[in-house]
């Protein structure tokens, strides 16, 4: 009897159910990187960002929110607003071997839902054959509860993914190892 008791008393719990979202990337989607040489700045980008790929949000009330999903960038769309600069980034990034950076979304600390909240998640970075995980810094802005404008930024650095940072004229010109990222993700919201 009390075995009977105990098993109703467990099936009388409901678990909350997860709340799944999806997050499908459109057209104004950018990933720009910023860097530096021993002479001046340079930024190259990818402006056009033509998949819809899809981020899944499992909107639980655990924190941080579980994400699953990936955006494929094309390497060879770099752009450095330099013929040369161009060409050596693809080169030192080995786009003919690996042509896609590859953003992995893991987490985020909070559901974006006003029109500006800073957050933090995790991302892995897959670039020239070589993941990272790293934390990401968001500003994320609900346009509405259909559209959310994330942005996130990180620095990382050349030697995180075993690559040596472009030199030019015999290592006259050097760039510096680190670089910085920034996202930009135009998502559509799918319940």
């Amino acid at each position: 009897m009390s075995y009977l008791f105990i098993f109703c008393l467990v099936c009388s719990f409901q678990h909350p159910k997860a709340v799944v979202v999806k997050w499908v990337a459109t057209n104004g989607c950018s990933l720009k990187v910023s860097g530096s040489t021993n002479i001046n700045n340079f930024n190259c980008d990818i402006n056009s960002y033509g998949r819809m790929d899809t981020i899944i949000v499992n909107k639980t009330s655990t924190q941080p929110l579980p994400l699953n999903g990936m955006i494929y960038l094309n390497v060879q769309n770099f752009d450095c607003h330099n013929g040369i600069m161009t060409a050596d980034l693809r080169k030192t990034l080995k786009s003919k071997e690996f042509p896609y950076l590859v953003i992995r979304f893991l987490s985020i600390n909070k559901y974006p839902e006003t029109a500006q909240e800073v957050t933090k998640g995790v991302v892995n970075i897959q670039l020239a054959g070589v993941t990272k995980q790293y934390e990401v810094n968001y500003r994320a802005a609900a346009a509405s509860k259909n559209h959310i404008f994330l942005v996130g930024s990180q620095n990382v650095t050349f030697s995180d993914f075993n690559l040596t940072p472009p030199r030019k004229l015999g290592g006259m010109i050097k760039t510096n190892n680190e670089l910085a990222v920034t996202f930009n993700l135009n998502l559509q919201v799918i319940n």
